[in-house]
């Protein structure tokens, strides 16, 4: 007799999403710390011991500097206690536990973020970023754009976002950042983009928007520095353009880098070919190193970043 064919494996079933819970909405963790061993499993714990469902996790141990970082998202729906108390949970079991230098935070992707931009009267930024906005591919609201000259104003109202004009003077820059301030801080917004915005950012303001401040130049720094930096490049021969996003800090273009990326060109591209892929290149490495900083993906230490995509 033939032996009996083995029973197939059943498939594991699914894990049930609890009832109403939105799956798409996330708790996300951030964490930086000096590395050592056992943090990876006493984060797991935690998360186990309060239902968290894992969906996302991120680690890195930076051997040059001896620090530890992670990102992880867990779904809402399957955490067992509310948020606050989430929060004071792993403050007192599991970021105290780990050292004093635990840097760490704990955020909630069903609390809207925005994003207030800063312009000059170059458009290219702006106009993709409205767009993204508009069409529900940013996760942020941009709440409103300031602007030191009205070129664009026509160009923000058509999306319905506020327009508020704030000119600089040459004899009064103090007066019109300290005007620039508090409109952006009425917003309270989750990041303060300079989207081609031809300002210097004033120390004190670096300071009070450091880690929320966000600008995008192009690669040319610190060869050609000044007015039409791409007649220079373009004078010079240059075979790679590209763009750089950052966050601000009083080191003028020198703050942590988010994101960069470049593009070739060569000998037939004229100078408005040049300016235009370099528009291009800056629009796209903006809107992504501005999502990232949106969705918790960017994590500073010093001068550096670690940026969990």
């Amino acid at each position: 007799m033939a032996a009996p064919e083995p029973t197939p494996a059943q498939p594991t079933p699914a894990r049930p999403t609890p009832s109403g819970a939105d799956p798409e909405h996330r708790y996300v963790l951030t964490l930086g710390c000096p590395d050592r061993t056992g943090i990876v499993a006493r984060i797991s714990g935690f998360l186990a011991d309060i239902g968290g469902w894992i969906t996302e996790a991120g680690y890195h141990s930076d051997s040059e500097t001896g620090w530890f970082f992670t990102r992880q998202t867990v779904r809402a729906g399957s955490v067992q206690i509310g948020l606050d108390e989430m929060r004071e949970r792993f403050a007192r079991e599991v970021a105290a536990e780990i050292g004093p230098e635990t840097e760490w935070r704990l955020t909630d992707t069903g609390s809207p973020k925005s994003a207030v931009l800063l312009v000059s009267k170059e458009s290219h930024c702006l106009v993709d970023l409205l767009g993204r906005a508009h069409r529900g591919e940013l996760p942020a609201t941009v709440s409103a754009v300031v602007g030191n000259h009205r070129d664009l104003e026509e160009l923000v109202t058509r999306f319905d976002v506020p327009f508020h004009h704030v000119p600089f003077p040459s004899e009064g820059k103090a007066q019109a950042f300290e005007e620039v301030a508090g409109i952006v801080e009425g917003y309270a917004p989750d990041a303060v983009v300079l989207a081609r915005f031809m300002q210097i950012l004033p120390p004190q303001l670096c300071d009070a928007w450091a880690g929320r401040a966000i600008n995008i130049h192009h690669s040319f720094l610190p060869s050609f520095v000044g007015a039409r930096p791409y007649h220079q490049a373009f004078a010079r021969g240059v075979k790679l353009i590209g763009a750089t996003c950052h966050y601000v800090t009083a080191d003028l273009d020198a703050g942590p880098i988010i994101e960069q990326d470049v593009i070739r060109v060569d000998h037939s591209d004229t100078v408005a070919d040049m300016v235009r892929q370099g528009r291009d290149i800056e629009t796209m490495v903006l809107s992504r190193g501005l999502r990232w900083h949106l969705e918790d993906r960017v994590l500073v230490h010093g001068r550096k970043t670690v940026v969990f995509t």
